[in-house]
């Protein structure tokens, strides 16, 4: 990650263990390494396809939290169908061999279609530098892994309808978001100078992808909006606000990541497909589940389903979800996880995992719940504003007498 100030080992580009970007990961893959961001459900990693050749779909992908640092290989990798040499669906899951770390940040998708003029988070373990001078490739250290600020200003569609062939790459419309690396000043404001979005950036926090963050995070409100994807120097005879003559992420240059909320369809199914033992009735879904030992995580399933015809068979049912503790602890006994639940076309139920730490202290079965709330496109029945399902970690470490 290439920052604004002349040092990127400044505290405010640092990321703690125990922090919520905790869930950016490094993916090692054929020689390389890019960035990742761990999902919901703990056992799948989103990042970017070009991390990948086509005949080697593996990779490594480490963890660093409170706990310390962890590498888990990759049981399989999924490339986005129809990712292109522009650029476009620059997309993959990487599905892990065993469950992340219970203390690794697992991230809901952002949703919502408003990401242009937001403020976002980026987390990658990519080369670093200073915006001055750009990334600095020859530095070797032990892995690194830098936040930064910036701000979504438009979309790469909008800007290749503006600039033409200076873009020589067609991004699709609607799936790339686009920021820029401001140094405060007009004559380096890329986007500013070149289709008059103004804005001179966040001062010191202001940072930009630089090679090892491809796959990396773009935050908006603890959720994952953006996939970082590639960066571009972009000016033409009259108009060159780059700092440099090189594409290397200094001030001047703009940066484009992959649109989550545009892609979120194929991440919830993907992650679906891939959830296993999954219970298909109302009966088969287990109620009560065995904790495990110390370090063991198990996954259990809620079952969501839609009773009934839908008035329009083409659209997006949703409700919120929440865990909520009962005698059972959140990050004690579960992972706690709240977010929405999407139902596409043709989809009648889907499943929210919930994943039950094991321990080996005698104790009491212990319950928690999960609350499900704010139904759009259907309705609960009897008007109900909430509703809400129990489940029970069964102790079985021996008896506990009272």
């Amino acid at each position: 990650m290439v920052v604004s100030l002349d040092s990127y080992e400044n505290p405010i580009y640092s990321v703690d263990d125990s922090s919520i970007l905790n869930g950016a990961v490094r993916v090692s893959s054929n020689g390389y390494y890019g960035t990742g961001t761990l999902l919901y459900g703990g056992m799948a990693i989103l990042t970017s396809a070009h991390l990948f050749l086509p005949n080697n779909l593996s990779a490594d992908v480490t963890f660093e939290t409170s706990s310390g640092r962890q590498t888990i290989a990759s049981e399989s990798v999924e490339i986005i169908p129809y990712y292109d040499s522009n650029g476009n669906n620059d997309l993959a899951i990487v599905w892990l061999a065993e469950p992340a770390p219970y203390d690794a940040y697992r991230y809901e998708l952002y949703r919502d279609n408003d990401e242009i003029g937001k403020q976002f988070t980026a987390v990658g373990y990519g080369a670093t530098g200073v915006g001055a001078t750009g990334a600095d490739t020859t530095i070797t250290s032990d892995m690194l892994r830098l936040q930064t600020t910036n701000k979504f200003e438009t979309d790469a569609a909008t800007l290749k309808d503006s600039l033409g062939s200076i873009m020589y790459w067609t991004p699709l419309e609607d799936t790339i978001l686009v920021a820029d690396f401001d140094d405060g000043t007009y004559e380096h404001d890329a986007l500013g100078n070149l289709i008059g979005e103004i804005d001179l950036g966040n001062g010191n926090s202001e940072g930009m992808i630089a090679p090892g963050d491809s796959g990396g995070p773009a935050i908006i409100d603890s959720k994952v909006a953006g996939v970082a994807s590639y960066v571009s120097s972009l000016g033409n005879y009259y108009i060159d606000p780059d700092v440099d003559t090189e594409i290397n992420s200094s001030f001047g240059e703009v940066g484009f990541w992959q649109k989550v909320s545009y892609y979120q369809q194929w991440i919830d199914q993907s992650l679906r497909q891939n959830y296993t033992n999954t219970p298909q009735t109302s009966q088969e879904v287990q109620k009560e589940i065995v904790e495990g030992a110390t370090g063991e995580i198990t996954v259990n399933y809620f079952l969501v389903e839609v009773i009934g015809m839908r008035d329009d068979p083409n659209e997006w049912l949703s409700v919120n979800y929440t865990t909520r503790d009962g005698t059972a602890t959140a990050y004690q006994d579960y992972i706690p996880t709240s977010g929405t639940l999407v139902l596409y076309p043709d989809e009648n139920y889907a499943h929210i995992p919930v994943e039950i730490l094991g321990d080996n202290t005698i104790e009491e079965d212990e319950i928690f719940y999960l609350d499900i709330f704010d139904p759009i496109g259907a309705t609960f029945s009897d008007n109900q504003i909430v509703l809400t399902a129990q489940r029970t970690i069964i102790n079985d470490d021996g008896y506990l007498f009272v």
